[in-house]
C-alpha cells in the first residue's frame, strides 16, 4: 500500500492524462438541479457525483476517513476541501468515465481553489441554476412536507448560506466567462431544453 500522497498522484496522472471533462453543477436548495443531472446523465452520458452524498457513503462505510468526517459534521465543522476532493477523484476513477457533473461544489471560494490545485482540473463551465428565492422556498416546502430540515427558518439559512458561499465562486468562473446560467424558475421540460441546448455540441446543432 502506498501512502495517500502516491495514490493521489496516481489519481491525478490518470484523471488528467484521460483528460476528463467536469461541469460543476451549482444551485440553491429546491433549484431542482438534481433532476436536471439525472437528465443530462440519461441523455449526454455523464457520471453524476454529489459532494454531500458521496461523504454520507463514506460515513455509513465506517471507515476511519468516515468515521473522522462524522465527528467533524457533529460538532459543527466544515469538512476540508481535501478530504471532499480525495472522495470525488475516487470516485471520478472507478467510473470509468471521463465526463462528470459534480454536483454542489465547490460550495466556497476555498474548495474551488483546492480542487484546481489538487486535481489539475479546470471545469469545461459551471452550470448554474438560477432560481428566485420565493419560488425555491415553494418546491421545497411542498415537497418536503414532514421533514425536519424544511422548516421555513432552515429552508432560509440554507439560501443564506448559499448566496453567501457559492456566489463569489460563480462571480470567479463569470469573470472566465464559464458560466453557463439557467433560468430555473421553469416548468421542469422547459428547463430541460435550455440545458440541452447547452450540452449540444455545436457541430450538432448546425445539422439539426
Amino acid at each position: 500500500m502506498g501512502t495517500v500522497e502516491a495514490a493521489s498522484k496516481e489519481a491525478n496522472g490518470s484523471l488528467t492524462e484521460k483528460k476528463s471533462t467536469v461541469v460543476f453543477v451549482l444551485g440553491g436548495p429546491g433549484s431542482g438541479k438534481g433532476t436536471q443531472c439525472a437528465n443530462i446523465v440519461q441523455h449526454f452520458g455523464y457520471t453524476h457525483l454529489s459532494a454531500g452524498d458521496l461523504l454520507r457513503a463514506e460515513i455509513k462505510s465506517g471507515s476511519e476517513n468516515g468515521n473522522m468526517i462524522q465527528n467533524m459534521i457533529k460538532e459543527g465543522k466544515i469538512v476540508p476541501s481535501e478530504v471532499t476532493i480525495k472522495l470525488l477523484q475516487k470516485a471520478m476513477q472507478e467510473s470509468g468515465n471521463d465526463k462528470f457533473l459534480i454536483d454542489g461544489f465547490p460550495r466556497n471560494e476555498e474548495n474551488r481553489a483546492a480542487f484546481e490545485a489538487v486535481t489539475k482540473i479546470e471545469p469545461a463551465f459551471v452550470l448554474f441554476f438560477n432560481c428566485p428565492e420565493e419560488e425555491m422556498e415553494r418546491r421545497l416546502l411542498n415537497r418536503n412536507q414532514g421533514r425536519d430540515d424544511d422548516n421555513i427558518e432552515t429552508i432560509r439559512k440554507r439560501f443564506k448560506v448559499f448566496l453567501e458561499s457559492s456566489l463569489p465562486v460563480i462571480e470567479y468562473y463569470k469573470a472566465k466567462e464559464k458560466v453557463r446560467e439557467i433560468d430555473a424558475a421553469k416548468h421542469i421540460e422547459a428547463v430541460f431544453e435550455d440545458v440541452k441546448v447547452i450540452f449540444t455540441p455545436k457541430d450538432e446543432k448546425a445539422t439539426a
